[in-house]
């Protein structure tokens, strides 16, 4: 991809700031549209405006109203998916997006600033947020199962928007180049274009030869809520905002690079969620040869991105940089593992495992 599609990237996702959005507007237009009353408090989004809505009849909700630069084809793509999810496997603990009055799931909605969104409502899933609770291998191989639930019903989903453009999309990685050129010389810089370079001779050319499908590609803690009371069953997979058309095993890289332990093998607990996943979806040869990689280059994204972002909002740097520190230290870490010895560990993890 040349430089100034990848600008082009940039600039698209990141390039403005929109209008916030009163509590007030929120619960007028849910009653508008959904015939609801209720109170709306705001919740941390980097693009959206999200509201938790707490109705007068006991139910809660989320509305969303994204970001008005939001293309609408995506918005499409992201809705429909929860409902091809939902209706392949009712169980998923996914939210589940409420019709409006006029039976649509969501509507181009004009705001008191003239701007336009896109309102939806889901359904509020209640738990408690993953990265607020202790781990344990019993937690991480749930997740892992649940994770493989979703995307065996996400499998056949299509969608015209589906290879949309998305900064967080490991198969073009190559895209951080352009982030990269306006930051500061650092020790910390030349890793992450060492890296970037390998990826792209290395890795990128072996994609295309992997299974592709609609994976939620984001998978971080801040999205995953647990059982409050065991810490143990995932009784909620939020915000599905970075769907993309990828190869299948970017869906277990991204949600690993959130899963490494601090022992030599960083990949032992990241382990557990690989091998509650391969149970119920399982991997192929090829699959596992490239994860060691993939979940290398996701640390990389997390790094470059979320420190070319803090730079460039610092009124929301706490907010973005809540990756940043763990995930350089787990790049760091996990390239000292080595190629060699974390494919044969995740290999003879998943031939022990076997499949469901």
């Amino acid at each position: 991809m040349s430089e100034a599609v990848s600008e082009g990237v940039i600039d698209q996702l990141f390039s403005t700031a929109a209008a916030p959005v009163d509590c007030k507007e929120a619960v007028a237009l849910l009653w508008q549209h959904y015939g609801l009353r209720g109170v709306a408090s705001p919740l941390n989004s980097e693009r959206d405006a999200n509201f938790h809505i707490r109705a007068e009849d006991g139910r809660e909700f989320v509305l969303k109203l994204t970001h008005p630069a939001e293309n609408r084809a995506v918005t499409d793509f992201q809705s429909r998916a929860l409902l091809h999810a939902r209706a392949a496997d009712p169980g998923l603990p996914i939210p589940q997006l409420m019709p409006r009055l006029d039976g649509q799931p969501y509507a181009p909605v004009s705001m008191a600033d003239g701007s336009q969104r896109v309102l939806r409502l889901l359904s509020y899933l209640s738990g408690q947020p993953l990265h607020q609770v202790s781990r344990s291998p019993a937690q991480r191989t749930h997740l892992g199962q649940t994770l493989g639930r979703l995307d065996n019903a996400l499998r056949d989903y299509v969608h015209p928007a589906a290879h949309h453009p998305l900064l967080w999309d490991i198969q073009h990685a190559e895209r951080l180049q352009a982030l990269l050129a306006e930051t500061p010389d650092s020790p910390q810089k030349a890793v992450l274009s060492d890296w970037l370079a390998h990826f792209m001779q290395q890795v990128q050319p072996r994609l295309d030869g992997l299974r592709h499908q609609v994976i939620h590609n984001d998978l971080n803690p801040y999205n995953v809520l647990v059982d409050p009371q065991d810490h143990i069953t995932t009784v909620g997979l939020i915000d599905f905002g970075d769907m993309v058309q990828a190869p299948l095993i970017n869906e277990l890289a991204v949600a690993c690079s959130y899963q490494l332990s601090e022992h030599d093998n960083p990949l032992d607990s990241a382990g557990e969620l690989v091998a509650g996943y391969h149970a119920v979806c399982p991997l192929l040869d090829a699959e596992i040869d490239l994860l060691y990689e993939l979940i290398l280059t996701r640390l990389c994204m997390t790094v470059t991105i979320t420190g070319w972002r803090a730079a460039r909002y610092p009124e929301n740097r706490t907010y973005i940089l809540r990756n940043h520190a763990l995930s350089w230290d787990g790049m760091q870490r996990l390239w000292l593992l080595g190629r060699d010895f974390a494919s044969d560990y995740l290999y003879r993890l998943c031939r022990t495992k076997g499949q469901a």
